[in-house]
């Protein structure tokens, strides 16, 4: 199909709504959501109401002459984002995945409010205050690599931190879906992987619908389910020091866990929901693609898998300070690893080569084998997938 100055197009219907800097476009049908600046909501606008690219582009060159107007390229665009149904009444042959409904509906947003609301979000700011002046002021509280060494088992040891760790990621989750229903939007829960993890995923693309502010909420609402369950475990450890070895020494991982995964997500290198809340407050949505860009021209490693980003007009500035805490997250990250993964790597296999060289009885033995033989699977299943990609 030739596009010519001379072609009309006919476009989907379209939801457009002003944020930070640019312009939302939603397309409703298949509930896509794309980022343009005005120039690209007046030509859309333009094209709506019936006149030729031709045209279009004459206006727009007088209305923005410090811009590199090009229709015929910007009609090609729309028609790759799935935009365009006709150029000169000829029909665009395309297969439109229609939106699905459902996501967590059956939760009525009255009980999302009940947790997310005005009054609940400071609560959960109080939360995390209170969380910290706990451990400053109780340092046998801060958590401690040997934590998560509950038992003389490590399979044991293992399962029970991964058990833990996996209803806190599902809590961690369900403070999303609890957020967005609260707006009466729905949510999908998806199972992720990172490197050989399973993981799970809340999407939250609807929130495009909602002011940056209101996104806001749903970025931290899994960190703030988080805070209230370290709230709960610190002041049970506090309030009952005597009791059950093995219930503080539960409560101690679930502290372990929550503070670890908290660092994480100030680890800028990640898409993280620190990461679009900062993407967010900024307006500036392609943060991560255009920091690896800036940061090749030192760190070529660094270079972003997309080439096609490029940062609007303004957002230069908030890139180049994005790229310090990038670099941050990373020293972050080789903190936490020399700190706390280096040392428990070491206490677990010192204890199992112990117990598989010296063991006095066979529960041990078998225990050290077991454990080295998921570390066997586990590197396997990693070098499968680094060299697998794609």
């Amino acid at each position: 199909m030739k596009i010519t100055l001379q072609s009309q197009f006919t476009l989907y219907p379209l939801t457009i709504r002003i944020d930070k800097k640019n312009y939302i476009v939603e397309e409703p049908v298949s509930g896509d959501f794309f980022e343009m600046p005005a120039i690209c909501i007046d030509a859309i606008e333009r094209i709506n109401s019936g006149q030729t690219l031709g045209e279009i582009e004459l206006i727009l060159r007088e209305n923005y002459p410090d811009e590199d107007v090009d229709m015929m390229e910007f009609g090609g665009q729309l028609i790759d984002l799935g935009l365009v149904q006709e150029v000169d009444g000829e029909k665009i042959p395309q297969k439109k995945e229609i939106q699905k409904t459902g996501g967590f509906t059956w939760i009525p947003s009255s009980v999302g409010r009940f947790f997310f609301n005005g009054f609940s979000n400071k609560i959960y700011i109080i939360l995390l205050l209170i969380n910290i002046s706990l451990i400053v002021w109780n340092p046998k509280l801060f958590p401690h690599y040997q934590d998560i060494f509950l038992f003389d088992s490590m399979m044991l040891n293992i399962i029970t931190y991964m058990l833990i760790s996996l209803v806190l990621i599902i809590i961690h989750e369900f403070g999303h879906i609890l957020a967005i229903r609260s707006y009466d939007l729905p949510a999908k829960l998806g199972i992720g992987n990172r490197l050989i993890f399973v993981v799970f995923e809340t999407d939250l693309t609807a929130a495009w619908k909602l002011k940056p502010r209101q996104r806001n909420i749903l970025y931290f609402a899994g960190m703030s389910f988080e805070q209230l369950c370290m709230l709960i475990a610190l002041s049970i450890q506090l309030l009952f020091p005597e009791a059950n070895a093995i219930v503080i020494g539960i409560l101690g991982i679930v502290v372990f866990d929550i503070f670890i995964k908290t660092l994480y997500q100030c680890c800028f290198y990640m898409k993280t929901d620190v990461y679009y809340f900062v993407e967010n407050s900024t307006g500036c949505y392609n943060l991560m693609e255009n920091g690896k860009q800036y940061l090749s021209k030192w760190l070529p490693f660094l270079r972003s898998d997309s080439t096609d980003t490029e940062a609007f007009d303004g957002e230069q500035r908030v890139v180049r300070m994005y790229s310090v805490f990038y670099l941050i997250g990373i020293l972050l990250t080789l903190s936490l690893i020399v700190f706390y993964f280096l040392p428990q790597a070491y206490y677990a296999y010192s204890q199992v080569f112990s117990n598989l060289l010296w063991s006095t009885t066979p529960s041990a033995f078998w225990d050290a084998i077991a454990f080295l033989g998921q570390t066997v699977i586990l590197l396997g299943l990693f070098i499968y997938s680094k060299f697998n990609k794609g």
